[in-house]
């Protein structure tokens, strides 16, 4: 970052208000070597610091020392950020619990706190944090000493406490602190990834807790393939939520991912009890079906954005993913201010549309009753070319991302031309679309910006002109599974063929 030498001579209160509007960590610490007066404005206002492998000096630079010094130079820091995820012995000693004292007491104003790959940290610096009565926000990434005792000190000290991310922490597993955080806590932001010591039913115990939630997450790890038999069961009544007493009413942002359900029990009861919901994100939730949506939507008038990855089964006799045309249909009846889809398919495959249990009908009735802004389509089959010609009738749609769709074409392609308003494009990976398909684009002229990444039939030269602003690339896809998985799904289907047939 380069300054002027006169920025110096400017008024004290203009340099604060210039200083405050620096993001960049690197920026600031480059300002503050320009003069003693920058040095100290940036000492007052810095409110977040970063700690992390590579980032300081080696040993000495996590000394109590040091650390002491540095609370002592920002005696206003709010927020703090201690990441490990990049270190090597060679970066120095981690930062332990003597590092979390120091920060207790030199750092009156501390409120929000993050310890990632922390492996020196454990229930001792968590005893430490319950006595900050003002802390708000806790995130646990990768601590694997911090244990359920630990986390209960925090809970009961910690009244204020609005925001917790436990993620790979798989000594948390006593669900005591769960239910006092539910009873008494205030939080409103809760995350939860891969706790193996953590179940969906065990987030029942929260109890009166999840009429404050705004926010909610919970994923297992590792469970993109369902257990056993995935009872789908489509005749329990989704709507039937006596079983729960409690509701989500102020919950907004909702994300469930890799785990099965069963038939009304576990964490499908939220889906109908979010009267405020406006964003959910269901990725590879087994054993959900048409009923859940539609006791979603039937719910969620407020809904603006829906992410579905789903991955087919095999259900009432059909190998399908779990959810229908009855499920975009109901969304399309109740809920009016839906701008934002995302529909994502793995291990179907392109020789069987039917896989995806979607259809382009289906499609056109939630396009046609939606103000549909974004559509993010990946790997659905059961759009063709024939099928595009339904995105002509979606009169909000400005932005259409079609990735592993490879049965759209050069003919599906002529359709974009027709989208009344779209204005960004994105292909990736799309093996069908050639130079023929993306000239169509360069004479209409009507997009703002045109993304093409490995679609290996189109030339760069192709693109030119095609948009206002191009990215291409040929890339690799970064997730190469998308292939593979769709293979693997052959072999078990043809296998029952030859055993059955």
């Amino acid at each position: 970052m380069q300054m002027h030498c006169s920025m110096v001579d400017l008024p004290e209160a203009m340099l604060a208000e210039i200083i405050k509007r620096v993001t960049k960590t690197s920026d600031l610490n480059s300002i503050s070597l320009v003069s003693k007066q920058l040095y100290s404005i940036d000492t007052v206002q810095r409110g977040a610091i970063h700690i992390g492998g590579g980032l300081c000096p080696a040993t000495e630079a996590l000394t109590s020392e040091a650390l002491t010094s540095i609370c002592s130079r920002f005696p206003n820091l709010q927020k703090v950020e201690i990441d490990y995820s990049d270190w090597i012995p060679s970066h120095g000693n981690q930062l332990d619990n003597q590092g979390i004292l120091v920060f207790s007491s030199r750092c009156p104003l501390l409120t929000d706190i993050t310890l990632s790959f922390c492996s020196y940290i454990n229930d001792s610096a968590l005893g430490c944090l319950a006595y900050w009565k003002h802390l708000t926000a806790l995130r646990l990434n990768y601590a694997p000493k911090i244990t359920s005792s630990g986390l209960l000190s925090v809970v009961v000290g910690c009244r204020s406490l609005s925001t917790l991310h436990l993620i790979e922490c798989d000594k948390i597993d006593n669900i005591k602190w769960l239910e006092v955080l539910g009873l008494e806590g205030s939080l409103e932001e809760f995350v939860v990834k891969n706790c193996k010591g953590i179940s969906q039913y065990d987030l029942l115990k929260f109890g009166p807790g999840w009429l404050k939630l705004q926010k909610f997450e919970f994923e297992m790890e590792g469970e993109f393939w369902a257990r056993g038999a995935v009872d789908y069961d489509s005749s329990y009544n989704a709507q039937n939520l006596n079983k729960y007493d409690f509701c989500c009413e102020n919950l907004k942002d909702l994300r469930l991912a890799r785990f099965q359900t069963w038939p009304e029990i576990g964490l499908r009861f939220v889906l109908g009890k979010c009267k405020a919901l406006e964003k959910i994100c269901l990725q590879y939730v087994h054993a959900l079906n048409d009923n859940d949506m539609i006791a979603l939507s039937q719910s969620c008038n407020n809904l603006k954005s829906i992410s579905l990855w789903l991955r087919p089964h095999f259900y009432d006799g059909d190998y399908r993913t779990s959810f229908t045309d009855d499920s975009l249909k109901a969304l399309a009846r109740n809920c009016p201010m839906l701008e934002t889809v995302e529909l994502t398919f793995v291990c179907c495959a392109p020789e069987y549309p039917s896989e995806t249990g979607f259809t382009h009908k289906g499609l056109l009735v939630l396009i046609q009753s939606c103000p549909v802004r974004v559509l993010m389509l990946n790997g659905a089959h059961f759009l063709d070319d024939e099928g595009m010609k339904v995105l002509w009738s979606a009169p909000f749609l400005e932005t259409l991302e079609l990735m592993f769709c490879e049965l759209i074409t050069d003919i599906g392609m002529r359709s974009v031309i027709h989208i009344p308003c779209l204005s960004n494009l994105t292909l990736r990976w799309c093996e069908s679309v050639t130079d023929v398909g993306v000239a169509g684009l360069v004479h209409g002229r009507t997009l703002e910006s045109l993304t093409i990444e490995g679609c290996h039939r189109v030339s760069e030269q192709a693109v030119q002109g095609a948009a206002r602003s191009v990215h291409y690339s040929t890339a690799a896809p970064s997730h190469a599974f998308h292939k593979k998985n769709v293979l693997l799904m052959k072999w078990p289907l043809e296998h029952l063929v030859k055993s059955f047939g």
